[in-house]
């Protein structure tokens, strides 16, 4: 299958560039399981979902993961992004410009904070070994920036804008976007109706960042990302199957957690691992029902991913018709939810 079967054209203005003003109010497109849709609020989305069926959310936190520094007596200016912590303090990082950083290169950060590039990938990463006084993380509270994808130009003046408000563990170098749009009082209501609500972590690595270069899709591989399912969240989500209720994924990354417990083990299970799950069309799904999810690059994986749920024509189909009514798009953007398709 060819990466330009995932191509649509959209407006730069579409591009959503700061967050709505309050998170349920941003646009809901419901897409139904005939491949018809509607144009909604994302506060509707207590009326998709119903008290036998899971809502399933990711609560990785994103760190303040941009920072920038300089080699000791150079007058410049070196943005280190931190993608994963590979063993203590050594971190896989994204480094612009990178054809200075090149291996035993010494980069000098704000507050004490210093790094080593000890390695470089193949794929250009570097690996720098930090090296401080005190705790990494309150280092990174204080001069680290949240990591925004590129087409985001607008300065965010709130940090927790980039945050779920359910986020508690630390690791992701990008927000679970989808997740941005509930609000506490939205989730008590869904709770209220009797939905239970599991969380599952996995922190969003690389594959955020990195755009789809090969011609076939097939030729693409996913960096790997940890995702861990605990006994709680296994237990609601085997609850709801088997009393017949629906799974429904909040974005594509409870997704991929979900999907990488089921190929891992042929059941939801406890499990702490890493995957480099793809999921393009083809893909048989074994776990998720209903995904609530944002709208995707064009060539993305994540395009993709929602292909293989509903249907490459119908995605672009309701992505047409998105476009078409002004919908904002990507990160701090509108939203859809999807059922699956009847066969």
């Amino acid at each position: 299958m060819k990466t330009n079967d995932f191509y649509y054209d959209l407006p730069e203005e579409l591009i959503a560039q700061h967050p709505a003003e309050k998170r349920d109010e941003s646009r809901l497109l419901h897409l139904k399981s005939d491949g018809s849709f509607e144009d909604l609020h994302f506060r509707d989305i207590v009326n998709f979902i119903k008290p036998e069926d899971v809502l399933v959310i990711n609560n990785t936190k994103v760190l303040p993961a941009r920072i920038f520094g300089s080699r000791p007596g150079k007058d410049e200016h070196i943005e280190v992004l931190l993608v994963k912590e590979l063993d203590k303090d050594l971190w896989q990082c994204m480094v612009r410009p990178g054809r200075k950083m090149k291996q035993d290169t010494i980069i000098e950060f704000p507050h004490g904070l210093s790094g080593k590039v000890v390695d470089i990938s193949e794929d250009g990463l570097r690996l720098i070994q930090f090296h401080y006084n005190g705790v990494f993380l309150e280092i990174l509270e204080k001069l680290g920036e949240m990591p925004l994808p590129p087409y985001i130009h607008e300065k965010l003046e709130d940090k927790n804008r980039y945050q779920t408000v359910y986020a508690k563990y630390e690791g992701s170098a990008a927000a679970p976007t989808a997740g941005l749009h509930f609000t506490q009082d939205l989730l008590q209501k869904i709770r209220e109706q009797g939905t239970e609500i599991a969380e599952i972590t996995l922190h969003v690595g690389l594959g955020t960042f990195r755009p789809v270069k090969t011609d076939t899709i097939e030729d693409h591989h996913m960096h790997s990302e940890y995702y861990r399912i605990d006994e709680e969240a296994a237990r609601k989500i085997n609850k709801a199957k088997a009393r017949g209720g629906r799974v429904i994924a909040v974005g594509t990354t409870s997704i991929r957690t979900l999907e990488s417990a089921m190929a891992a083990m042929g059941e939801i299970k406890p499990i702490a691992k890493e995957t480099d799950i793809f999921i393009y069309p083809g893909y048989q799904f074994k776990i998720v029902d209903a995904i609530i999810t944002n709208f995707h690059l064009p060539e993305s994986t994540l395009i993709m991913l929602v292909s293989a749920f509903a249907g490459r024509d119908v995605i672009l189909n309701a992505y047409r018709h998105a476009v078409e009514e002004k919908y904002r798009f990507f990160s701090f953007g509108d939203a859809m939810f999807i059922e699956s398709r009847k066969e």
